[in-house]
């Protein structure tokens, strides 16, 4: 009798379904991104109160290791409770965000932070618990469900599709904003910031239905198996022991150091890439998210065709390598002073939506060539613990940089002044990232030759 994961329908359905739930965090993730210059004009916010806000993702995550405490439950607990929890968390991390930006005063302060900054942070923190093991929740999914079969198309098509929520986020926010907001005399004199928020609240309560639906598949294939996909035999259960087999795996910390470095030269600059859009390219602030996100346009469509190339002909540690030439390539461009023109920093963003998806279709699909099976939820949770240190970090960084050494003038717009930013030193650090990203994807095919972990390698068994 066929079992589901060999029925093709099946297990591409299955993949749509838990995509479609990531893609609702990440319209949350990044709705705030194109919306730095309201936040500064109209609630009083400066560089530093937004590096902090979009830092807040991995403060919990890092601090209180709930990325990695995700992990161990999702490898002790299985799937569907860990999946269920951490939409639960999201969706209150972000009513939380909701409820700070729409209602609360910015006049008082908590711990010397802006009261409205800390609790928008609280909120924010809480979904990044949630969003982060339901990454780790959903990867672990597409290997049960393709591992041996088209791995990483499916893992590049869940990141196409969660993608689509990084789209909506810079395409959409400030018109909603903008839609909702206060007009008088025919002109809009006060946007609507939370108006977005409560879309990706309506968003991430329909994305935890559909994962309530997918339990019932994983149920059914559980009893087919009898659990063997989970790896629930005696001798093969997962203890807290194992964890040291994993941290002790030198081709673990390289992948894990590639992950952080690269993904921080992309996460934090698309928090400021609608700002560098206006301060930079001179687009007017209601378009400007719209140029960053041709990206993730990029990644959709270019993730799985990577994908399945790695799958059928392999070179995964050198795509890994290319993809983090392009990166630094794109930022140095972004650095110097020519071409200011909206038209080079969409050609730009195309050439970063390529490297964007190079470095992904190649490295999570081997992580399970390099962690065991059951140790491969919390080597995917320590993974992503070590990547928020830096969507922690760097926004703070980029965030102090412009306050402290970036403004360069104040400007008369509408009859306020707004602080006018170079961006040259932050684009300078985000390429330094990516320098370090493709010199450890280097070391990283040297140890694959020494210890055969088959990364050049195709993934389809013949």
């Amino acid at each position: 009798m066929q079992k589901l994961i060999d029925k093709a329908s099946v297990r591409w359905g299955v993949m749509i379904i838990v995509s479609f739930t990531m893609m609702c965090g990440y319209i949350l993730t990044d709705v705030m991104a194109p919306m730095k210059e309201v936040l500064e004009n109209e609630l009083r916010w400066n560089s530093t109160d937004y590096g902090i806000f979009s830092g807040a993702y991995g403060y919990l995550n890092v601090f209180l290791l709930m990325i990695i405490f995700g992990g161990l439950i999702l490898d002790k607990l299985g799937i569907r409770f860990t999946g269920l929890t951490s939409a639960m968390l999201m969706i209150i991390g972000a009513a939380i965000k909701y409820f700070a930006i729409d209602a609360l005063p910015t006049t008082s302060e908590i711990f010397g932070i802006n009261s409205q900054v800390f609790y928008a942070s609280l909120g924010f923190a809480i979904f990044g618990v949630g969003c982060e093991i339901m990454n780790i929740t959903v990867t672990k999914i597409i290997v049960k469900w393709f591992k041996g079969k088209e791995i990483a198309l499916a893992l590049g098509l869940q990141v196409a599709i969660a993608r689509i929520g990084t789209i909506m986020a810079l395409m959409f926010a400030m018109p909603i904003a903008e839609y909702f907001g206060i007009m008088e005399g025919g002109k809009l004199v006060d946007y609507n910031q939370s108006m977005p928020i409560l879309m990706c609240l309506l968003f991430l309560c329909i994305g935890f239905v559909g994962f309530i639906g997918y339990t019932f598949f994983d149920k059914k294939l559980d009893k087919e198996t009898n659990g063997a996909l989970n790896e629930d035999g005696d001798e093969e259960k997962f203890k807290i022991s194992d964890v040291k087999k994993v941290v002790t795996n030198k081709g673990f910390w390289l992948i894990a150091i590639i992950c952080v470095f690269f993904y921080s030269a992309v996460f934090p600059f698309l928090k400021y890439a609608s700002d560098l859009m206006v301060h930079k390219y001179n687009v007017e602030p209601e378009l400007a998210g719209i140029i960053p996100s041709v990206l993730p346009f990029g990644t959709m469509v270019l993730t799985p065709l990577f994908g399945t190339l790695y799958d059928r002909i392999g070179y995964g540690a050198s795509i890994m390598i290319f993809g983090s030439l392009l990166l630094v390539i794109v930022h140095l461009l972004f650095a110097l002073p020519i071409l200011n023109y909206w038209w080079f920093a969409l050609i730009l963003m195309f050439v970063l939506g390529a490297a964007f998806s190079l470095v992904p279709s190649a490295m999570w699909p081997s992580v399970p060539k390099i962690i065991n099976d059951k140790e491969l939820g919390t080597g995917y949770s320590l993974i992503f613990w070590v990547q928020n240190w830096g969507l922690m970090g760097f926004p703070l960084l980029i965030g102090f940089l412009l306050d402290k050494y970036c403004i360069t003038s104040l400007a008369l717009v509408d009859n306020r002044f707004v602080k006018v930013y170079d961006y040259t030193t932050p684009m300078l650090v985000f390429a330094s990232l990516g320098v370090v990203s493709m010199l450890f994807a280097y070391w990283l095919k040297k140890e694959d030759r020494a210890k055969s972990y088959g990364l050049e390698a195709p993934n389809i068994k013949k």
